[in-house]
C-alpha cells in the first residue's frame, strides 16, 4: 500500500473537502495489514518556507513512540494569492510483536495569504474525535491571540530559547491561557532541555541530612552555549523558586544577585562557552562545591562534590539530548500542569 508506506513525502494531494473521505479510502486499501493508532491530536504550526517537509520528517520519528493524528501546517503570510493545499499520509512502524504495522495519520496543509485566518477552522474540522489537542507552535506569538483557537488547546508546546522578548511572549501566552479559563498547559521545550541537569543537581539533596547546605550556598555558576542564555536563566529561576530566593538585575549582563529567605546575599554568574546548552553547573558553599558537567565521552553527565578548588571524583548520570525529536518525545510523555516551570519563570521573567 504505497500511500501509507513510511516516507518523508507529504503523501497524496487531496481537496480539503475530501480529506475524511480519502482517509477512509487509505485504510480500506491497507486490507488489514496496518492498524491506525492515535492517542492525541498533535498540530504543528510554522511559517518557515519548507517546514512542511522538515516537520514531516520529525513526525515520522516522533510517531515511532507516540501514536497521534498529526496536523502539519505551513503558513505563508506574505503571499499575494489566497490558497489552501492539502495532503494525507501515514507514518507506519512495525509493532514490537512484529506482526502488524501501527500507523499514525498525517494531514498536511499549506496556507497562503489571507487564508491563514482559516487556521482555527482548518484545525478544528480535522481533529480526531475527543482526543486531547496538543499544539506545537514553532513561531513567536503575536497579537491577536485568537480565543477560538486557544480555547480548544490542552497543551501548547513552544521553545522560548530563541525569543527576543521573553516577558512580552509570556504575557501573550498567559493572556491566551486566561481566555481558555486556565485549561491550557504551557509546555516550554527550553525547560525540557534542563530536565537531566536539574535531576542531577537535585539528587545531591535527596536526603534530608543534606538540606543544611541550602542555608550556606553563596555562589552559583552556570555555563551555557552561545544562543542558550535564556536556558541558563531558567535554570537560575528554578533554583530561586525551589530555595525561595528573590533576585534582581545587576550592572553585569550575566550576573544576578539573589537574597535568600534569611536575608543572606548570593551571586549567580552565567558564563558563555561552546558546548552543550548547559555545559556545567557549580553550586558552592564555603565548605563544599556541587558540580554537574557534561562528560566528554558522550550523552552523560559527570556529577561530583568536594572541597572548592579541588579535583572531584565524578559519577555518571544520563544527560539527555537536545534534538527536537527527543525534546518532543519527553514532553509528550508528560501529563498535568507545569507548576515548577511557572514558578521558575516568575522568579526570573524580568531577568530574561
Amino acid at each position: 500500500m504505497p500511500a501509507i508506506a513510511e516516507t518523508y513525502s507529504l503523501g497524496l494531494p487531496v481537496e480539503v473537502s475530501k480529506i475524511d473521505q480519502e482517509l477512509k479510502k487509505l485504510w480500506q486499501e491497507s486490507q488489514g495489514a496496518a492498524t491506525r493508532a492515535s492517542l492525541v491530536n498533535l498540530a504543528v504550526y510554522s511559517e518557515d518556507a519548507g517546514s512542511l517537509n522538515k516537520n514531516t520528517q520529525l513526525m515520522a520519528k516522533i510517531t515511532e513512540n507516540h501514536a497521534c493524528r498529526a496536523i502539519v501546517i505551513e503558513a505563508d503570510c506574505k503571499a499575494q494569492e489566497n490558497r489552501v493545499e492539502s495532503w494525507i499520509s501515514a507514518h507506519c512502524h512495525v509493532s514490537r510483536a512484529g506482526s502488524k504495522q501501527i500507523c499514525s495519520e498525517q494531514i498536511s496543509f499549506l496556507l497562503r495569504g489571507g487564508c491563514t485566518t482559516l487556521l482555527p477552522s482548518i484545525v478544528f474540522s480535522h481533529l480526531d474525535s475527543d482526543l486531547p489537542f496538543y499544539l506545537w507552535w514553532q513561531e513567536e506569538f503575536r497579537e491577536p491571540m485568537d480565543p477560538q483557537l486557544w480555547a480548544w488547546v490542552d497543551r501548547v508546546i513552544y521553545d522560548s530559547q530563541g525569543w527576543e522578548d521573553f516577558s512580552a511572549q509570556m504575557h501573550l501566552l498567559e493572556s491566551a491561557e486566561q481566555e481558555a479559563n486556565q485549561r491550557t498547559v504551557l509546555c516550554d521545550l527550553n525547560w525540557t532541555r534542563l530536565d537531566n541537569v536539574r535531576f542531577a543537581l537535585a539528587q545531591f539533596f535527596d536526603h534530608p541530612a543534606s538540606h543544611h547546605h541550602f542555608a550556606k550556598i553563596n555562589s552559583v555558576r552556570i555555563d551555557f552555549a552561545p544562543g542558550f542564555r535564556s536556558t541558563a536563566v531558567l535554570f537560575a529561576g528554578w533554583l530561586a523558586a525551589q530555595l525561595n530566593w528573590q533576585g534582581k538585575k545587576t550592572e553585569a549582563a550575566n550576573k544576578f544577585s539573589f537574597v535568600s529567605s534569611s536575608g543572606r546575599k548570593l551571586d549567580v554568574e552565567l558564563q558563555e562557552r561552546p558546548g552543550d546548552p548547559i555545559g556545567e553547573v557549580a553550586l558552592a558553599t564555603p565548605e563544599v562545591e556541587f558540580l554537574v558537567a557534561h562528560a566528554k565521552c558522550g550523552d552523560l553527565l559527570e556529577v561530583s562534590r568536594g572541597n572548592p578548588g579541588e579535583k572531584h571524583t565524578p559519577q555518571l548520570m544520563p544527560a539527555g539530548k537536545n534534538d527536537p525529536v527527543s525534546l518532543m518525545s519527553e514532553e509528550l510523555m508528560r501529563g498535568g500542569p507545569h507548576h515548577v516551570y511557572l514558578h521558575a519563570v516568575n522568579r526570573v521573567r524580568d531577568l530574561l
